[in-house]
């Protein structure tokens, strides 16, 4: 007879179940949500009890630091209004995860890409706003969906990396996860303000500032930047990390041997960046304002007035569209630096 599960197995359990009921009820189909959360609850609890044959370990002491950072991180940025109160649980839910299965370095690249995003998104704020505000699906204050759409990957990913942390690739997925939220953001915030008009990515034809699925040369770039940043600031971390646990002698050598972070964020950015604006101008929703007589991602006017179902498919939400977009650079990212690695 098999030893019956330890409390620290079945509390891990239950909050890897929830986690993956929270994300299939967040993106599944309208009504497929019945189908999905208990089939996806269900093999969440199959994989884990099978893979690690009842030996769990949980990493309470991280968890509960990344838990009162995560807290703390996001009551401040709650208070600053780059978060809704659903994006406070949101970004909780997500650097609890991060910080408490993928560690210190993990956690503080959540937290950059959080210090980066809300920065932009208050640069020439007023004249975005004038450019492509009626665009936009939501504001500059994020919420749960954009919390786990951002975050909800690479938040499975650190759990995936924490009982596997042989399986080196799982690190590149998280660099190529969060460099694609990154340029995507850069895109958004820096693209939307160029000069020239942005252009379908599928047919070349010119549409307006905010358009999903338009790219710039302006936008473009920001996206090559936004995964140079955060695979710059992982590899700075990693270099740190080695400083304080080896000392300086042999941190050249060692930052030269991890040099192929770089290079996951810049391939996870624009790969997954592309994938981004491909599904934004073929299947993501898009409505017809129903008072300007414009496209949008919004479903209703500022006033409340319900606009027109354009294109897309009608499930397939920006957030959704980020979430799946986050999924694809992880790959690409992992696939493209392994041999380098």
């Amino acid at each position: 007879m098999e030893n019956p599960l330890q409390i620290t197995t079945i509390l891990l359990l239950a909050f890897l179940a929830g986690l993956v009921a929270t994300i299939l009820e967040a993106f599944s189909l309208k009504g497929f949500d019945n189908i999905a959360v208990p089939l996806g609850t269900a093999f969440t609890l199959w994989f884990f009890i099978n893979t690690f044959n009842h030996s769990f370990s949980f990493p309470w002491p991280t968890v509960l630091l990344g838990l009162l950072l995560s807290t703390a991180i996001a009551l401040l940025a709650y208070q600053r209004r780059s978060l809704s109160l659903s994006g406070v649980m949101g970004a909780i839910l997500v650097g609890t995860l991060i910080f408490g299965f993928g560690g210190l370095l993990w956690g503080l690249t959540l937290i950059a890409f959080f210090i980066y995003g809300s920065v932009l998104s208050k640069f020439r704020e007023d004249q975005k706003n004038k450019v492509a505000a009626d665009k936009f699906d939501k504001g500059s204050r994020r919420d749960f969906g954009q919390a786990l759409a951002n975050g909800g990957f690479g938040a499975v990913i650190a759990v995936l990396y924490y009982y596997y942390p042989s399986e080196l690739w799982l690190f590149a997925a998280f660099i190529g996860t969060m460099a694609t939220v990154n340029a995507d953001t850069w895109a958004t915030e820096i693209g939307v303000l160029s000069k020239k008009p942005p252009r379908l990515i599928t047919t070349g034809k010119v549409v307006t500032p905010g358009t999903s699925g338009g790219v710039t040369p302006l936008g473009t770039t920001a996206v090559l930047l936004g995964g140079l940043v955060i695979g710059l600031t992982v590899w700075l971390f990693t270099g740190v990390a080695h400083v304080l646990e080896q000392g300086t002698i042999t941190v050249i050598s060692h930052l030269w041997s991890n040099s192929w972070i770089l290079l996951a964020g810049i391939v996870g950015g624009l790969s997954g960046s592309m994938a981004d604006s491909y599904l934004g101008a073929t299947v993501q929703a898009i409505y017809i304002n129903a008072e300007t007589g414009l496209e949008t991602e919004k479903k209703t006017t500022r006033s409340g007035r319900r606009n027109h179902f354009h294109r897309g498919w009608p499930f397939m939400t920006n957030d959704l569209v980020n979430f799946i977009s986050s999924i694809f650079g992880a790959l690409i990212a992992a696939a493209f630096v392994y041999p380098f690695m």
